[in-house]
């Protein structure tokens, strides 16, 4: 009795096994056909969007990138400064028969704000083959002359231009000049008390004399004094004072500030040395606030209008061209 009883366990049992079993191979069938459903059609569609990208590329490289009609023919240089319009051009990078869509346009300005006389480029493209550049260079005011030596011996003045916010440049070469060196007659100042290590061009330069002295240069500038005399040399050694050296040999000692006020008071001197015949001023001293220790220079010793530096600054002008 207790035999037979567990004969038909074991029978009951071995059914349901294969009952089990039966399912899982049915739900093992149907996932395998569902995964395969959903591969084939990820496999499908990322091919169908492949190869919509591919004949989408190709249709713009034949009819926008690569297409002849988009060939740049014409280059529109404009600058407010003195370098050629052939030197910007070669400095951007771009040339003629470039495609107009295909070029970077963020990259030829890159390339020509790298440079250190150029402060700002804005660059379009005007349809069909024409790239427009326009150029903001930097003014050079002063100049700073150092000794170094000279590649095959002996010793030589190294130029370096610095604009209104203390930028250092290298001087352009003569040959880039648009307009000829000789056609610009105002000279550059020369900054004395700089060293040598902190000229690097691209560089600002941010020692406050320095700073004190391009502010000077600037408000002369728009003063009473310009036209009457010009600045050749400023002493930026002392940390308290400018020391002004004239073209007529004057020295005139500015403090850091209030250049207006400064200059204004110089003028009156000046006028009041003429009226009453005292002469060229030999040194002045303006840093003492409504006061100033003057010295006229003896009858017979007034020197000629000193040298100009070698370096000629340049005049601004508004020139577009097309190269």
């Amino acid at each position: 009795m207790w035999f037979s009883r567990k004969q038909k366990n074991r029978r009951f049992n071995r059914g349901h096994v294969l009952d089990v079993k039966l399912r899982s191979d049915q739900v093992r069938a149907t996932r395998m056909r569902l995964a395969a459903v959903v591969l084939g059609v990820s496999f499908g569609t990322i091919f169908g969007l492949y190869l919509v990208w591919r004949v989408g590329e190709w249709t713009l490289d034949r009819l926008v990138y690569e297409n002849s009609s988009f060939a740049i023919q014409e280059f529109k240089v404009r600058t407010d400064g003195v370098i050629s319009t052939e030197q910007l051009r070669r400095w951007s990078g771009a040339k003629v028969g470039d495609n107009l869509f295909a070029l970077d346009l963020a990259k030829v300005k890159r390339k020509l704000e790298f440079e250190p006389l150029i402060q700002s480029v804005s660059i379009e493209r005007v349809l069909p083959r024409t790239l427009s550049i326009s150029v903001h260079e930097r003014e050079p005011i002063a100049q700073v002359n150092v000794s170094g030596l000279r590649p095959g011996g002996g010793v030589q003045i190294n130029v370096f231009h610095v604009d209104a916010d203390g930028f250092v440049m290298l001087p352009l070469d003569p040959r880039d000049h648009a307009v000829p060196l000789n056609q610009q007659k105002d000279l550059l100042p020369v900054i004395a008390g700089i060293e040598p290590s902190q000229l690097q061009p691209g560089r600002r330069i941010d020692l406050p004399q320095l700073q004190s002295a391009l502010q000077l240069i600037v408000a002369f500038e728009h003063s009473p004094m310009v036209g009457l005399v010009d600045l050749r040399r400023i002493d930026v050694t002392s940390a308290q004072v400018l020391l002004v050296t004239t073209d007529q040999g004057s020295q005139i000692t500015f403090g850091l500030q209030d250049f207006d006020r400064q200059l204004r008071f110089w003028r009156k001197i000046r006028d009041e040395a003429l009226r009453t015949n005292r002469g060229v001023i030999a040194s002045l001293n303006l840093a003492i606030w409504n006061n100033g220790f003057v010295r006229f220079m003896e009858a017979g010793t007034v020197p000629t209008r000193l040298p100009g530096p070698v370096e000629p600054t340049r005049n601004r002008t508004n020139r577009r061209t097309n190269v």
